[in-house]
């Protein structure tokens, strides 16, 4: 398997189409969430992927948070097509250290299901928010500063 991190410019057409084909998967059909998936932030967003015998395997995609006063970058849109394989935690190791070094900022955030929390936790992600229904499932919003995250990595 593979892990890769691109823009949305370098992806491949037959790379979209799997990114969209897994998101709509996990979140449409799996999770039963009804939205347009397909926003205009994949343009400005890097597409981290770990993909193995041309499908994708996990996924996330971080961009630049502009609502944000502090330079922020987002993530968001993260699935793992299986689960219990490792696939979500090398995605997370790896993506953290190419976000950090191809987006440059101060905090990392998420909008995170509630159930997932204690998997962002071992990443050093903390909770900073109340609970709150986003399309029907209770999220969190959690955050991280890239130093944390930079000595966490050095270790």
């Amino acid at each position: 398997m593979d892990f890769y991190a691109k823009w949305f410019d370098e992806l491949s057409s037959s790379e979209v189409y799997e990114i969209l084909k897994e998101r709509q998967k996990i979140f449409v059909v799996e999770q039963s969430i009804v939205y347009v998936d397909a926003d205009d932030v994949d343009y400005k967003s890097l597409h981290c992927f770990i993909m193995h015998d041309g499908v994708i395997e996990a996924y996330l995609r971080a961009f630049y948070d502009e609502k944000k006063s502090v330079k922020t970058v987002s993530i968001g849109r993260v699935l793992t097509r299986i689960h219990g394989k490792g696939w979500g935690r090398q995605l997370m190791e790896q993506s953290l250290a190419v976000i950090l070094q191809k987006l440059p900022c101060s905090i990392i955030r998420m909008d995170a299901q509630k159930y997932a929390t204690g998997f962002y936790e071992k990443y050093g992600f903390k909770v900073v928010s109340d609970e709150y229904l986003e399309e029907g499932i209770v999220h969190v919003d959690m955050e991280v500063t890239a130093d944390e995250m930079i000595n966490r990595l050095k270790r």
